[in-house]
């Protein structure tokens, strides 16, 4: 997994997201929280995603272009049970509404886990 992928994606809910984008810049409570918005790479979402939000159904993923992005995106490890040397991209600073790309729902199977995804092009 690059430290450069220019292409990620951030968890949230529909109604967050609804209220967030109709202004510049997206603040997800986590940026007040602990400073920084959790990203992850389409292949490793599914991690946090079973961990924090097990059978939810109201979530979407918002794709980024990493590239859009004016404030420092930094490669940081996750928690200790993800795999050994595996690097979360964290956002210091406000989400660009300009630098979402897509937005899709992101539904977990019968048994309430996320999947994983594949890469994104």
């Amino acid at each position: 997994m690059s430290n450069t992928q220019s292409r990620l994606v951030h968890i949230c809910s529909e109604q967050d997201w609804l209220e967030g984008s109709s202004s510049a810049e997206y603040r997800p409570t986590s940026l007040d929280e602990v400073g920084f918005i959790h990203l992850s790479t389409p292949e490793q979402v599914h991690l946090p995603a079973n961990r924090i939000y097990a059978g939810r159904t109201d979530l979407i993923l918002l794709y980024v272009n990493a590239d859009a992005v004016a404030d420092p995106i930094r490669w940081e490890p996750g928690v200790p049970t993800d795999p050994e040397a595996m690097l979360f991209p964290h956002l210091y600073g406000p989400l660009p509404t300009a630098a979402v790309t897509n937005v899709m729902p992101y539904v977990p199977g019968p048994d309430g886990r996320f999947a994983a995804l594949g890469p994104v092009d």
